[in-house]
């Protein structure tokens, strides 16, 4: 690009977190490794009982924080910088490594398909599609109807799993809703009757996954909520296809309204440990794999029932709190976060600089949308 065409350049400083969504990010990152902990159990009524109360909001709620947070995106040379750095260095060592030790243990895939994700890399590959199409987002009339009728005409056709293309377009309408989601909108979920509504709602619907896991198992199985395989594999027709997958999206939505309305406020000691959430997720994979792989611990522990259900949630938390820890940031931080300095040249060379605000503060009304730009490295996980 010439000196004539240059990409704005953000120099604000960085502002101070919001202790709010790092909280957020903390509770859904525990949840995100119980659910993968919990795969191999599924089989279990204990466990897929959990496993469905899980998956059924889990994701939404984080694609929905993670659209809040992007929601200042213009593609200037901070955020374009911040992409490659923290979305496509981190996807291409996770996906190749992760492709790398199933192979070596199960033999597949023969050959590496690094532009087709196969566990964890998926939602990296999604944050890279969703950022970059974040203006056109902006730009629509009725953004939010739109991404749900993607997402609900997506599982009629064959998507070929490019960068998690089904995943990606299946949850979209989380996405697209964060971006319009506001200060105000979560003052308002903290009202106290909704926290109690909250709670209600949130038992309510764990203890039934856990009473009707077997039943829902049998007529809709859970493979609905991973929002990437067609209808017709799911044994639906298009309309009841569609009309099960729009019941699953204003379920997903209102528990994760639930889940977002018990979040904790305050700084507390869960806001340092959300704010690394992002080291957690990429390493959480690698440590569960090693341990199947390598020891079997799956097949020993499932003859254990609901105890090693219990176990294994137990475990979960421990090893998700150990990797959200300021040693693991430190040592992995130049490995998922290079600075990438030989890479890009001075942002300085660019004529055209702006002052903006840090996309984690509050905000105190609409800005234009020239002036608006995402929050430091690390940001889509953290």
């Amino acid at each position: 690009m010439s000196r004539l065409d240059p990409l704005p350049v953000s120099t604000a400083a960085p502002a101070e977190r919001v202790a709010y969504l790092d909280n957020a990010r903390y509770w859904v990152m525990l949840l995100v490794v119980i659910g993968h902990s919990l795969t191999e159990l599924v089989v279990m009524d204990s466990a897929r009982g959990v496993y469905t109360w899980i998956y059924a909001f889990h994701m939404p709620f984080f694609v929905l924080i993670s659209g809040y947070t992007a929601r200042h995106y213009v593609g200037d040379f901070r955020q374009i910088r911040r992409i490659v750095s923290t979305l496509i260095v981190p996807y291409l060592l996770v996906e190749t490594g992760l492709q790398l030790i199933t192979r070596h243990y199960d033999g597949e895939p023969e050959h590496l398909m690094i532009l087709s994700p196969q566990w964890l890399g998926w939602f990296l590959a999604a944050l890279f599609i969703w950022r970059i199409t974040t203006p056109i987002w902006r730009a629509l009339k009725y953004p939010i109807t739109t991404a749900i009728a993607i997402s609900l005409l997506a599982g009629l056709i064959e998507i070929p799993n490019v960068l998690a293309l089904p995943k990606v377009l299946g949850l979209l309408p989380f996405y697209v809703i964060g971006l319009h989601f506001d200060r105000s909108m979560f003052l308002r979920l903290g009202d106290v009757r909704l926290r109690i509504a909250s709670v209600a709602l949130l038992v309510g619907t764990f203890v039934l996954c856990q009473l009707y896991a077997r039943d829902w198992t049998d007529r809709w199985p859970t493979t609905w909520l991973l929002w990437k395989a067609r209808y017709d594999e799911l044994g639906a027709g298009p309309v009841e296809g569609i009309v099960v997958r729009a019941v699953l999206l204003a379920i997903a939505f209102v528990l994760t309204l639930a889940a977002l309305s018990l979040v904790p406020r305050a700084r507390s000691w869960t806001t340092a440990l959300g704010g690394r959430t992002f080291y957690c997720y990429l390493l959480h994979g690698f440590v569960i794999l090693w341990l199947d792989r390598h020891f079997r611990l799956w097949d020993r522990i499932e003859p254990y029932g609901a105890t090693a259900v219990l176990g294994c949630c137990i475990v979960a938390v421990i090893v998700a709190n150990v990797l959200m820890t300021k040693p693991v940031a430190t040592v992995f931080r130049p490995l998922f976060e290079p600075r990438l300095t030989w890479m890009f040249r001075d942002p300085r060379e660019d004529t055209y600089h702006s002052q903006e605000p840090h996309p984690d503060v509050w905000d105190r009304g609409p800005e234009p949308v020239s002036r608006r730009v995402e929050r430091p490295m690390g940001h889509h996980l953290r």
